[in-house]
């Protein structure tokens, strides 16, 4: 494919972004990680908290409260002050309904990019709050999208097949990446492919081309997992295409951060379960932008 740039950014201006996500007390996941890697790659991040969370669904002890009962009344409120988007970011959300607030988003802002990660599961696992009507509410997110960013556990789910673990060849790579954009995405990342060989694999691929002009963005693996980090990723991504960049040079930028991030996180108390360390790497998405 070729790389495509999906928004013209004028350097002088700050393009706003709704990331409609949840909010996590604790833990470094969501909004937490969304709203500060946008701003750093020059964003002015407009969030719609889809839940609350005390700490994220890793840990034993969570509290969780839906907000979807508000979030008419608070996309209300900001078109009586003529709020302008210019991105809807949607990622975890609280319930099924939720999707229809994404939906009101599109309607609202026709000419805002969307840009969906389709926040279900991974390692083959849904998470706790997910029902099987928002995971079949999520897949109606896909037609449309100019971004689409599920890791594999996601995009087996959206199309109906079985997860197939990380270790997948790349035929396998073509059959996800061309069912997904025969479900309507105009561009997709698939995220996570693991061969076991020491380097994560991620795909770029758009609807003009098909999986056979897929792009494949290759990082060094580190030694460790923790979580949070296709959040950090996908805000990272949505940073660059919002500063202007190519997709696939997103995704590569992207993927570098996370790694990046992950390098300073091995240091931190409880790291595996907390979350990617990712503030001391900000400044590399701040790059982008900076004149």
């Amino acid at each position: 494919m070729n790389d495509v740039i999906l928004f013209d950014r004028d350097p002088r201006y700050i393009p706003r972004v709704a990331a409609v996500h949840d909010m996590c007390g604790y833990g470094k996941c969501s909004l937490t990680a969304a709203i500060p890697i946008l701003s750093a790659a020059g964003c002015d991040v407009c969030p719609v908290p889809t839940a609350l969370f005390s700490a994220h669904t890793r840990y034993s002890v969570f509290t969780f409260h839906d907000t979807t009962e508000i979030l008419d009344g608070y996309l209300d409120a900001w078109r009586k002050e003529n709020v302008d988007l210019d991105g809807v970011y949607s990622g975890f959300l609280g319930s099924a309904e939720q999707v229809a607030i994404i939906k009101r988003l599109y309607a609202d802002y026709p000419h805002a990019l969307r840009l969906v990660d389709p926040v279900m599961g991974d390692g083959g696992e849904i998470y706790a709050t997910y029902t099987p009507e928002l995971c079949e509410a999520m897949g109606t997110l896909v037609d449309g999208a100019d971004v689409l960013m599920p890791n594999l556990t996601e995009a087996s789910m959206l199309t109906g097949r079985t997860y197939p673990g990380q270790n997948i060849d790349n035929a396998e790579v073509n059959g996800i990446i061309d069912a997904l954009l025969a479900l309507g995405a105009k561009n997709v990342v698939l995220k996570g492919v693991d061969r076991q060989d020491g380097i994560i694999r991620n795909y770029v691929a758009s609807a003009t081309s098909g999986a056979s002009g897929k792009q494949e963005i290759a990082h060094d693996k580190l030694p460790f997992m923790t979580h949070g980090t296709g959040d950090a990723f996908a805000s990272a991504l949505c940073g660059a295409v919002m500063a202007g960049r190519p997709l696939a040079e997103s995704a590569h930028i992207a993927g570098e951060f996370v790694r990046h991030a992950m390098e300073s996180t091995q240091f931190q108390p409880n790291h595996t379960e907390r979350g990617v360390s990712f503030e001391l790497n900000l400044d590399e998405l701040t790059r982008l932008v900076r004149r």
